[in-house]
């Protein structure tokens, strides 16, 4: 365990840096929440020390504000650099929730219809194959909800050479794709997620306000609520001291993948970079606190965002309740209690929130490992993590199951 986990330990003893951090106290927190707390952040971290991860952290935020922090490892074991409050974290999927509100940004603003054809934006996608009839039928209600019939996987065949590059880089490579994808089920129907779904959404954003999608979702997200550090793909020069590199596990020892990759044209599916305040701001807005002196419903209205957390088709039971799909929003409903979330996944970043937006409460966590052959089970350790923190503190707060 020396060279993976013990490793850690050592160079973090060797800073001067205690192997958790916490930020202070938010007011009014439930009797039992330091003692529940406690207990959850040791469990986490012996998890993480039993597994070989190099570097994770966790957050739980009440009314916007992030009231417990916990961070463990490296950020780059290269350059000695611990995880820290202002670590910045490759998000993965979950960027595919800021597309998603960018989608509703201009509904509400009368530049689309959820239940326009996609062909309307992207006519590329005439060229693929539909066996249920017309892709006319195919709307971004249906991108929304991942029930359009696309497959899941960006490639429809390999995409694993090392030569190859990681993800498509410009457009024209999937829209000469397009005459080799199929339709998989009538479209509406039911649940199966899509990254390339997300992607024409992406697109569809460009086609209609003439913004890259980075640009747009800077000027009308992230500006707006003060996300400063939030970015996509390449590190800005200012930032690198501050980027966590990601490492993938093989015959026990971790290989570091590099502190960037490009997203490429999948940028709207997957490419967000950012530090946990900026994500405890992004959850802030999500449960009806945005940070101080910003004007939520000028991001977007109350009324929209419940929509996008309304069922649109069943998926099956999750380790945190009965799960469905929203408008790009996973949701869960246990004993009672209606949760609303998502999860990243992308080379050995591995990440999650969820939050309760009654109670104004939520969690959020991220990794940056991942075992090739072996520890750390990452998939694991973030399914376990969350429904600890779930079952454990979010009833604390009232209502709900325990």
């Amino acid at each position: 365990m020396l060279h993976r986990i013990g490793f850690v330990t050592v160079a973090l003893a060797m800073a001067g840096v205690p192997l958790s951090m916490a930020r202070p106290l938010h007011a009014q927190l439930p009797p039992g929440f330091d003692t529940e707390w406690s207990l959850l952040a040791e469990r986490w971290r012996a998890g993480l020390r039993d597994q070989g991860v190099v570097g994770a952290s966790l957050a739980f935020v009440v009314g916007g504000k992030a009231v417990r922090l916990e961070t463990e490892g490296m950020a780059d074991l290269g350059r000695t650099l611990p995880v820290d409050t202002g670590t910045i974290y490759h998000w993965a999927s979950i960027t595919k929730t800021f597309t998603a509100i960018s989608i509703l940004q201009l509904r509400d603003r009368g530049m689309l219809s959820l239940d326009d054809p996609v062909v309307g934006y992207v006519p590329e996608l005439r060229e693929v194959y539909d066996p249920f009839g017309s892709i006319e039928k195919i709307t971004i209600r249906m991108l929304l909800s991942h029930s359009a019939g696309f497959r899941g996987g960006t490639w429809p065949w390999g995409g694993d050479e090392p030569w190859e590059p990681y993800e498509p880089t410009e457009w024209s490579q999937l829209v000469a794709m397009m005459p080799y994808t199929r339709i998989l089920f009538e479209p509406g129907t039911r649940f199966s997620y899509s990254n390339p779904g997300i992607i024409f959404l992406g697109r569809v954003i460009e086609r209609v306000t003439g913004d890259v999608f980075e640009a747009y979702v800077d000027k009308n997200i992230f500006r707006p609520l003060g996300m400063r550090d939030a970015y996509f793909d390449s590190t800005p020069w200012h930032l690198l001291p501050r980027r966590a590199n990601h490492y993938f596990v093989r015959a026990g020892r971790p290989e570091p993948g590099g502190v960037d990759f490009n997203t490429g044209i999948t940028v709207s599916n997957g490419g967000l970079n950012a530090p946990i305040p900026d994500m405890v701001r992004y959850l802030g807005f999500l449960m009806g606190d945005p940070p101080a002196g910003t004007d939520g419903d000028a991001i977007l209205a109350r009324s929209s965002l419940e929509e996008m957390w309304l069922t649109v088709v069943p998926i099956g039971d999750s380790s945190i309740g009965a799960e469905s799909m929203g408008l790009a929003f996973f949701l869960y409903d246990l004993g009672g209690r209606k949760l609303v979330g998502h999860t990243g996944t992308q080379r050995a970043f591995y990440s999650f929130f969820v939050i309760d937006p009654t109670a104004r409460i939520g969690t959020i966590g991220a990794f940056n490992t991942v075992g090739v052959d072996g520890p750390p089970d990452t998939d694991a350790l973030r399914v376990s993590t969350r429904a600890d923190v779930v079952e454990r503190v979010f009833p604390l707060f009232g209502g709900g199951h325990r």
